[in-house]
């Protein structure tokens, strides 16, 4: 599994093989930062939880995109999802379907802008089958072996065996997708069942570890010490076959 830091400066990235970072830190910066491989984030969470959806159409995150495009190697850039958790179907007032419906159509939007980036497409759901009945949704914009994010993760950390229940479903639906998860945290990126599934993920559980503890949340040290305890976690590089 490929594990891509998520940082909250873009000058830290330099110190890392791969990175995540959000459009949020880089809409008003005026200049080109040192990165290797990295992933562009669309802020989805933060940005449905402000504004109770998106104030930002596809055309002006692709003109983001298309600026930072050059940066680095940009491997691809996440598309404007909806996440499922009952909290945020509570903000936007709307239902798991609508949730994934405007998924697709941002998604939509996205690849039809023809930015030249890969826009990773993101399975979004609540229970398994909801991320099953998501795939239904895509139909043929899934093509074989593509990069998928599976959104609506990253609050079940304490409960590892809820993900695997999620990536299972998947997994039995679409052997073929290489995933991708969204801000997993060290309960779920030591489970090595989890790590098998996962193609890769991201992470700022970190910078929250360092605040809760009285260290610098900003610190790309720290940053650097979560990303080596992962990947010396149990499982993070053992294979391990799964019958789906």
């Amino acid at each position: 599994m490929k594990f891509f830091v998520g940082l909250h400066r873009p000058g830290h990235a330099k110190n890392f093989d791969r990175a995540c970072i959000s459009i949020g830190v880089l809409r008003d910066r005026k200049g080109p930062f040192e990165v290797g491989d990295w992933i562009l984030d669309s802020q989805a969470f933060m940005t449905i939880l402000k504004y109770s959806g998106y104030p930002y159409p596809p055309r002006e995150y692709a003109h983001q995109i298309l600026r930072w495009k050059g940066n680095g190697n940009l491997l691809a850039a996440v598309t404007q999802d909806y996440m499922c958790e009952p909290a945020m179907l509570k903000i936007t007032g709307l239902t798991i379907p609508d949730h994934q419906r405007l998924t697709i159509e941002r998604y939509d939007a996205l690849v039809a802008a023809e930015t030249g980036v890969y826009i990773m497409p993101v399975l979004q759901g609540y229970e398994p089958q909801d991320y099953v009945n998501h795939i239904g949704m895509y139909g043929e914009r899934l093509e074989h072996g593509m990069w998928v994010g599976v959104g609506s993760v990253c609050k079940r950390n304490g409960s590892p065996a809820r993900i695997l229940d999620v990536l299972v479903a998947i997994k039995s639906e679409r052997p073929d997708l290489r995933l991708h998860g969204f801000g997993l945290k060290t309960t779920a990126l030591a489970h090595g069942t989890i790590t098998a599934l996962l193609e890769s993920a991201d992470s700022m559980a970190w910078s929250y570890a360092a605040r809760r503890q009285g260290r610098n949340a900003n610190d790309w040290r720290e940053a650097m010490k979560f990303k080596a305890r992962i990947e010396l976690a149990p499982g993070s590089y053992q294979k391990h076959f799964i019958e789906l």
